[in-house]
């Protein structure tokens, strides 16, 4: 195999390529031998078949066959003999074949840009703490209080209040007419929550054990059945029962009934639960932080083909205009080959039980779906891909975050909702012009 640069410019490369034509005729006797242990055909013995008729028979598809392969070896090669890094796949222009004959033919390159990695000695990052006070820490175990409270049966005498759960029976009609889904029996509501439809709650205050009432409601919007969409329904009720709320005491006991070892582990549960509500959008403004630092102190060329690739991805927006999109997409692309590179050379991956740990992760926030997000992943390798993509640049992020300098900063409430919501509106300017 002959190699020979033919043109070079920027970041596009061709290369002369010429395999020799015993080479080639090596290989398609090759072919024809193995071939001839498999072929069946009439008149001849199974693997006793003349390679000649084999030819005459099957010589264009076998020429192709062999012709393919060659091409996709010698591609190969020669970019790992010329040691390039190559964006996208190569483009083969074929110059000359056939049998007899040398394949000549030129291999068109696009090639990723030589990084020059710079120091992190001048980069600033904010390391972000959210300081949770015990106001909101308070506020937050009263509502669980509230929200898993238990409910304990009324006297027959005693009406319905508002904040009481009422168990009734109903049979609903429209213009009249029965509907599907319009009886229930045992329906429990909790007076005030309007979960059930829009103001039905308000018509059931005031009642006793066993009353009947008719109450008039709008059903939704979204209904299954279009056609009862936005009807006025009839819903004739029957009380079963009424309990009213029993206020829960924040103690160990109630601690315990929500999974926790003991009042004092609740309240460090709530703490951590508050904290991660807010880290996750802090540590992208510390990313974010990071990304246009390496912008800022990294020139690269990137790889037309690559951005043309990249807009693709970019979902359609009226707000956006071409160059708009053609300044994401090279952002994007530039960010990425300067995170790789890092990656490369500070030999970071992301190992298999990394990636099955996210997963369980993922199993875990869905309960009930564990066979769904399993399935998933088994399903589409490409997913598979995208996770490991993540988690590879989250791994450079944090490498990159271990060397530079962290400034400290200790974040209220209210401070870190200020900063979040800045960030984003400040995003969706940045998005639209």
């Amino acid at each position: 195999m002959k190699v020979k640069v033919q043109s070079e410019k920027g970041l596009k490369k061709t290369l002369s390529i010429i395999i020799d034509k015993s080479e080639i005729k090596k290989k398609l006797d090759a072919r024809l031998s193995e071939l001839q242990k498999e072929i069946d055909l009439k008149g001849f013995r199974k693997g006793k078949v003349p390679t000649l008729v084999i030819k005459n028979q099957f010589g264009k598809a076998i020429y192709g066959e062999v012709i393919d392969k060659i091409l996709k070896e010698s591609t190969s090669k020669a970019i790992q003999d010329k040691k390039l890094k190559i964006a996208g796949q190569p483009k083969i222009d074929l110059k000359t074949f056939g049998e007899g004959k040398d394949l000549n033919f030129e291999l068109q390159l696009d090639l990723l840009p030589e990084i020059k990695l710079q120091s992190f000695e001048k980069y600033k990052v904010s390391d972000f703490s959210l300081k949770v006070d015990k106001q909101e820490l308070d506020e937050r175990l009263n509502n669980l209080t509230n929200e898993y409270k238990s409910f304990e049966e009324k006297k027959d005498e005693k009406k319905s209040e508002f904040g009481d759960q009422v168990i009734f029976n109903y049979h609903a009609k429209v213009d009249g007419n029965d509907f599907e889904g319009g009886k229930g029996e045992g329906v429990t509501i909790e007076l005030g929550k309007d979960l059930f439809l829009k103001g039905f709650d308000n018509q059931l205050i005031g009642l006793k054990k066993k009353d009947k009432k008719k109450v008039s409601s709008t059903l939704p919007q979204n209904h299954p059945k279009k056609e009862l969409a936005n009807k006025k329904a009839i819903f004739e009720c029957e009380i079963i029962n009424i309990k009213s709320p029993l206020k829960n005491k924040l103690d160990d006991n109630f601690a315990k009934k929500l999974g926790a070892k003991d009042l004092s582990d609740l309240t460090d549960k709530v703490k951590k639960q508050i904290s991660s509500q807010y880290n996750t959008a802090l540590s992208s403004i510390s990313k974010k932080e990071i990304l246009d630092q390496l912008e800022k102190t990294h020139k690269v060329e990137v790889p037309k083909n690559l951005i043309d690739n990249e807009i693709k991805s970019i979902p359609k927006n009226p707000d956006n205009n071409e160059n708009t999109n053609l300044k994401l997409a090279e952002k994007r692309i530039k960010l990425g080959l300067i995170l790789n590179e890092y990656g490369e050379n500070n030999n970071i991956k992301v190992t298999d039980d990394e990636i099955k740990s996210e997963i369980q992760k993922q199993v875990k926030s869905m309960p009930g779906q564990e066979k769904f997000v399993f399935e998933y992943y088994q399903k589409n390798p490409s997913a598979t891909q995208h996770l490991q993509s993540s988690l590879y640049e989250e791994k450079i992020i944090n490498f990159i975050k271990s060397k530079v300098k962290l400034i400290k900063k200790e974040l209220t409430i209210k401070e870190a909702e200020k900063i979040i919501s800045s960030f984003n509106d400040n995003n969706k300017v940045k998005a639209s012009s």
